[in-house]
């Protein structure tokens, strides 16, 4: 090559290197400029969506296509004084190519310090609410006629949440605050990435006070609104709910909880289709009402079909819920039906008010378990729900049913149906109590509604005061089979017809006003369990109950025989041998049909004895009512003769040491007075459950309230 090419060939070189570098000058200058009308275009496009002004700070390429925007900042136009958002640094990916296209394509966000504060005042007005307002769709709001459409409020949230979550994102020292004149919340998030929908991060959150250190880990598809999400306890500490605990006084935490949703269809326009998963490790519940102690679900999912409407909610055929080792079927459909048509009344449903809780709801469920192993059944209980049964194990299976209907416009219309079913069951060796003592001489230690022990018990002939089922009257052990349990003898364990009287009375009065409880629950609850209303001793003391009458475990006169020997039958009166020498001063098996009357009435309120006399000593015209029915169902039955019931005294003899606490007055034989035993009175509770009428399996125990004492009475006195 000759030195004049070599020469031609530098000289088109550097041309071409200034051409390059002036292209790439010209490119520089131009890609700043089409940035910043991009930026502009976005605040353009923000600020048309939202009502807000937003503001963006210099924006530069750090690289070829990596930009970097040094601040940001968003401002409701309704509260121009109250920054919603605000950001240090923000960096993103930009195509080149689409911005020089005109349609700038932003990818690959990291925010730096970013800090959202959200607030709303007492008058209830926001500076948030508008995120979850979406354009060309009705907003939902509560409708005071037919009630929030839950099914639209869903779909709102759901799309509001999915379209503002971006592809690729990095947050960084992300600080989100909310106040209100109710709560307050705190989130800080050191770090929460989004890398091709996979999602990860730790936050530290402060709820009401409440504060749990959390990592959030899945995977996301904005696109077909699907998430398969992880949230558990950091430095194994457990997740507390915040607002359950303020709004409900529960406690409800867990390790792990796991949420899918893989479907979402908005049919007709006003009815909302979620399928998905949720399963939780270590899920533990407290409240007073339903247990005095910590109630655990080591492992528990449901896979759901849920439907959402005007005023309904339903888990749909296809749920499924696993409890450990069983599985259940539920289908749960529940309405509230509009103000106008919600029907309130205190004989109807105890509502005083069209927008209480409960007004207008009508719930119809369905639930049924797979067939299970007795072993996987009894190790499938929560922990801290069944005690007495814990390490209990059985040979055959066991399946559960239940159906239930409640409408509060006709609450008297109330339906349960509720059954455990056996094949094959036995148990093979007991838990923590051996349920089988109760064939043998044992000690039961009795408590007060307190839940603090009063006594023990030794029930069995080492007792001088045990009384053996032969040496009690016979009136007396009728006079309270037909009060307390007339079926006691053939039923097993339940009579649901008296279970379902019950829960209308305890909805209508809103408390445990009546009990329901079978001589054989009576008998569990003294024996096996404390005397304190929860849910959970109630399903508890069910559960043994069912394993003893479906055994065969033990005879029915050995399990009357144990309940007269334990029952309180006045302040701290325990047992038959007491109660018949505290009152009368003799022996059980010498009581007459009126003492035996006068002890079967007592029963359900034993501290109130003394109320059902008068100021003379002399019964009441109730406690004289109720002698009448009792005695009546008992001559039907044939438990008595005909000439005990026409010959049924009503003078009751305290010749015992209760005597001394019946105040009397000596009656004015000078001026007329009308007699106290004629004045009405309101029937008792247990009239519609003994009445001769009933369906076969109506009647129970069910806590019949005394007569309220005349004001200024005390308390009734100790012994």
């Amino acid at each position: 090559m000759t030195s004049a090419t070599k020469r031609k060939i530098g000289i088109g070189l550097g041309i071409l290197a200034a051409l390059l570098l002036l292209g790439l000058g010209v490119f520089l200058f131009k890609r700043q400029q089409l940035l910043d009308a991009a930026l502009q275009q976005v605040k353009a496009k923000v600020e048309r969506k939202y009502p807000v002004v937003l503001t963006l700070g210099p924006a530069r390429f750090t690289d070829l296509n990596t930009v970097q925007l040094d601040g940001m900042s968003m401002v409701p136009r309704a509260t121009p004084t109250d920054t919603l958002l605000r950001t240090q640094g923000v960096r993103a990916s930009l195509s080149v190519r689409s911005l020089f296209a005109g349609r700038p394509v932003f990818s690959n966000l990291e925010i730096d310090n970013a800090r959202l504060s959200a607030r709303k005042n007492a008058a209830g007005q926001d500076n948030y609410s508008f995120l979850i307002q979406k354009k060309k769709q009705p907003t939902v709001r509560r409708d005071t006629t037919k009630g929030t459409n839950y099914g639209l409020l869903a779909n709102q949230l759901l799309e509001a949440t999915f379209d503002n979550i971006p592809d690729e994102a990095d947050f960084q020292n992300f600080l989100v605050t909310y106040q209100s004149p109710r709560h307050q919340a705190r989130l800080t998030m050191p770090r929460l990435s989004i890398e091709d929908g996979d999602i990860s991060g730790q936050l530290t959150a402060v709820v009401d006070s409440v504060e749990n250190r959390v990592g959030v880990q899945g995977r996301i598809d904005a696109g077909d609104y699907e998430v398969d999400a992880r949230v558990f306890g950091l430095n194994r500490r457990p997740v507390v709910l915040p607002y359950v605990q303020r709004r409900y006084g529960a406690r409800v935490q867990f390790d792990t909880i796991r949420v899918s949703l893989t479907e979402k269809d908005l049919s007709g326009g006003d009815e909302l289709t979620v399928k998905g998963t949720a399963s939780a490790a270590n899920f533990i519940v407290n409240h007073p009402k339903l247990s005095d102690s910590d109630v655990r679900f080591p492992r528990g999912g449901i896979d759901f079909v849920a439907r959402l409407g005007q005023a309904s909610f339903a888990l749909e055929k296809g749920t499924r819920v696993l409890l450990n080792k069983m599985e259940f079927f539920p289908e749960v459909s529940v309405r509230r039906l509009p103000v106008p048509e919600r029907i309130i009344g205190k004989n109807i449903n105890g509502l005083t008010n069209r927008n209480q809780l409960l007004a207008g709801v009508q719930l119809k469920l369905q639930v049924e378990s797979g067939e299970t192993k007795a072993n996987d059944f009894f190790a499938s209980l929560p922990e801290g729900m069944f005690e007495t049964l814990e390490g209990t194990q059985g040979e055959g299976t066991l399946k559960y049913r239940l159906a239930a209907e409640l409408d509060m416009n006709k609450l008297d219309s109330l339906k349960f149906n509720s059954g455990l079913q056996a094949t094959k069951f036995r148990i093979t060796r007991f838990g923590r109590e051996d349920l089988s003592k109760l064939n043998q001489e044992f000690p039961v230690t009795v408590y007060n509604d307190k839940g603090d022990s009063v006594k023990t018990i030794l029930v069995g002939p080492s007792n001088p005061e045990f009384t053996p089922y032969n040496e009690v009257s016979d009136y007396l052990k009728a006079a309270i089979m037909t009060a307390e349990d007339p079926r006691f003898l053939t039923h097993r364990g339940f009579m649901e017809k008296a279970f379902v009287k019950s829960a209308i009375q305890n909805i209508k009065e809103r408390r445990f006003a009546r009990g329901g409880s079978t001589i054989s629950m009576q008998l569990v609850k003294n024996v096996f369990l404390t005397r304190k209303k929860t849910i959970v001793r109630k399903a508890e003391e069910a559960l043994i109950v069912w394993i003893i009458e479906n055994t065969r475990l033990v005879s029915k006169e050995r399990m009357f025989e144990v309940y007269l020997n334990i029952i309180e039958w006045g302040p701290k009166i325990y047992g038959v041998h007491e109660a018949s020498e505290f009152y009368f001063d003799k022996r059980p098996t010498n009581l007459t049909l009126t003492e035996s009357l006068y002890l079967a009435s007592i029963i359900p309120k034993p501290k109130y004895y003394r109320y059902s006399f008068n100021q003379y000593g002399e019964l009441r015209g109730s406690a004289r009512y109720f002698y009448r029915l009792i005695a009546g169902l008992m001559a039907r039955k044939g438990l008595i003769s005909q000439d005990d019931y026409d010959n049924l005294g009503y003078a009751i003899n305290l010749d015992g040491p209760a005597r001394r606490f019946i105040v009397t007055a000596t009656r004015d034989t000078v001026r007329t007075v009308s007699p106290a035993d004629s004045a009405q009175f309101e029937p008792l509770n247990l009239i519609d459950l003994l009445g001769g009428q009933t369906a076969p399996d109506a009647g129970a125990n069910q806590e019949v309230q005394p007569p309220t004492p005349p004001a200024g009475n005390e308390p009734p006195a100790k012994p």
